[in-house]
């Protein structure tokens, strides 16, 4: 189960049955995790694309009869996401001499601003999972607050989750993504964030039988082709 962290700068007053939340505390709040989640990982952002599991400088690896199907995915994955970054600047890639269709790719100068690798090491054989980050979140304001109480909550029985519905901006989108929108927009699943422009999400908090908010861990969103 994933840990829940409380929050308590929370201001209830008591003047209806779901009460009064302080929405600018909640604003204060959100932005807080965001700004600190950014702080742990070193992400350049809120946005990560997902090139796959790719450790760098890395040569083309071709499809094998032996590969179990994980192994086919990834390198499905990175055959669709390694020229696109290289066509958008932030992975060079060089052809492999003698072997036509085969390149190697490794971070430019550009790339290494917005790159971001996270090491899986549950297994004996370190899984690089690696992608480019843009776009930290500016939390605009707190539109809407909405209690619902769920007879089996993903944490307890009659949880009562407290829906946080809010508007965001997206600071620094850099060029490379501004000027690529359709192809970034083609391979990935979530388009290009837009300066300036107002975004919707919604946060989730937990109440506690005390009365305070819980929520999980806030974290940059990972984009897959």
């Amino acid at each position: 189960m994933k840990t829940l962290t409380k929050f308590t700068l929370l201001t209830l007053i008591t003047c209806s049955l779901l009460g009064c939340y302080n929405k600018e505390k909640l604003r204060e709040h959100i932005q807080k995790e965001y700004d600190r989640a950014r702080s742990i990982t070193k992400t350049k952002g809120d946005f990560c694309y997902f090139l796959g599991s790719v450790k760098l400088p890395y040569t083309d690896e071709p499809v094998l009869e032996s590969d179990i199907q994980w192994d086919i995915w990834n390198k499905n994955r990175l055959f669709k996401t390694l020229p696109l970054f290289a066509e958008l600047g932030l992975l060079s890639q060089t052809p492999v001499e003698g072997q036509s269709g085969i390149y190697r790719y490794d971070l430019t100068d550009l790339g290494r601003e917005y790159w971001f690798q996270s090491i899986d090491d549950r297994d004996k054989d370190l899984i690089y999972n690696s992608s480019f980050c843009y776009g930290p979140k500016k939390i605009v304001k707190v539109k809407d607050i909405t209690e619902k109480t769920y007879e089996s909550g993903l944490y307890r029985k009659n949880q009562t989750n407290v829906d946080v519905k809010i508007d965001y901006q997206v600071l620094d989108t850099p060029d490379w993504a501004l000027n690529n929108q359709d192809k970034l927009n083609a391979l990935y699943t979530v388009k290009v964030k837009l300066p300036g422009k107002n975004y919707p999400e919604t946060v989730t908090f937990i109440k506690g039988d005390d009365g305070e908010l819980y929520h999980e861990a806030l974290a940059y969103l990972l984009i897959k082709p």
